[in-house]
């Protein structure tokens, strides 16, 4: 690989940073119900999620990060400035919500701070139509399916399980969460974990360092290995706000949630369609939550998270266009 000036360097840096807060604030969400049931302790979780998060990114294709690096902004239109403006928007507001143990979405945070970035280094013409379309098929998938499949995989349970004991219950979801939670981890993967090899990419053919888009499996590794860094260093934070402060969980209402919230994601993966993993985990859990009785969720909590994700759109957008304006000024 050729061509890797200070520029481009710095560039990969932030993509580098950008994944760590990836890490922070996003990849916990795969493992919160399996650890705030008990199941597996947060070592253990996070080191199944860092694997099964690589996993999944290596095995289902490179349709979403094809998406991201070439499909929401038009590549030929922007240069370095544009990717540098929206990592360090993304760096900013995860951290920012990190802080307060907000799980954000990052998947949300990259197309509004590239969306941004690109308007203003080229006008609305650098915005895709197709790429686009499938972010908002995403935010429906994310905002609508989990919940749905959460609320009917749980209301089907208890009615298969209406006769068995509390403690045969959860003796055999507490075997079978290990699996729902890796099936998460691995659907995060195929999702979530190339949106950052998309931008790293991308970044890599405006710098002049690869011909064409592509993502080797050196930035697949490399990228895996940073988020799952960024998860152990203070993924609990994040972990504590869904798994504990959203509604309570029993090992059966984890293997629900996570069931449902992977089957979901992984069908957005199949066509390329990048969505929020911690909107459909969150509404997963606020599915099954739901089906006790619909004051068992503390909807005080879940407002507080759905109003960032409302904002996020907005303000990620916006700063991404400035810190475009300021990089050119300095620059």
């Amino acid at each position: 690989m050729d061509n890797l000036t200070p520029a481009l360097i710095v560039v990969l840096l932030l993509v580098l940073a950008a994944e760590f807060v990836n890490g922070l604030t996003d990849a916990p969400n795969a493992i919160a119900t399996v650890v705030s049931t008990r199941v597996l302790s947060p070592f253990k979780a996070v080191i199944m999620a860092a694997g099964l998060n690589i996993l999944g990114a290596l095995i289902t294709g490179t349709a979403v990060a094809s998406t991201i690096g070439k499909g929401i902004v038009k590549p030929e239109a922007i240069d370095l400035s544009v990717v540098a403006a929206a990592m360090i928007t993304i760096v900013l507001w995860s951290a920012i919500a990190w802080r307060y143990g907000i799980p954000t979405s990052e998947s949300h945070e990259l197309v509004a701070g590239l969306a941004g970035a690109g308007l203003a280094a080229a006008g609305p013409s650098v915005l895709l139509g197709g790429g686009w379309q499938k972010v908002l098929i995403g935010l429906g998938f994310s905002t609508f399916l989990g919940f749905i499949l959460s609320f009917g995989l749980m209301t089907g349970l208890y009615w298969l399980l209406r006769r068995a004991s509390t403690s045969s219950v959860r003796n055999i979801f507490g075997r079978l969460q290990i699996v729902s939670a890796g099936f998460m981890a691995f659907s995060h993967g195929s999702n979530d974990g190339q949106k950052f090899m998309g931008a790293f990419a991308l970044a890599l053919v405006l710098g002049g360092a690869m011909s064409e888009f592509t993502i080797p499996v050196w930035v697949m590794l490399l990228l895996g290995a940073v988020m799952g860094l960024g998860t152990a260093f203070g993924g609990w934070r994040i972990i504590r706000t869904m798994g504990f402060k959203i509604t309570k969980l029993e090992p059966v209402h984890g293997f629900a949630a996570e069931s449902s919230g992977a089957l979901a994601i992984l069908l957005a993966s199949r066509f390329g369609i990048p969505l929020s993993t911690t909107h459909t985990i969150g509404t997963s859990i606020m599915g099954v939550g739901a089906t006790r009785r619909f004051s068992a969720v503390r909807w005080g909590m879940a407002r507080e998270i759905i109003t960032t994700w409302i904002i996020t759109f907005p303000a990620c957008a916006l700063l991404g266009y400035v810190f475009t304006l300021l990089l050119r000024f300095v620059f």
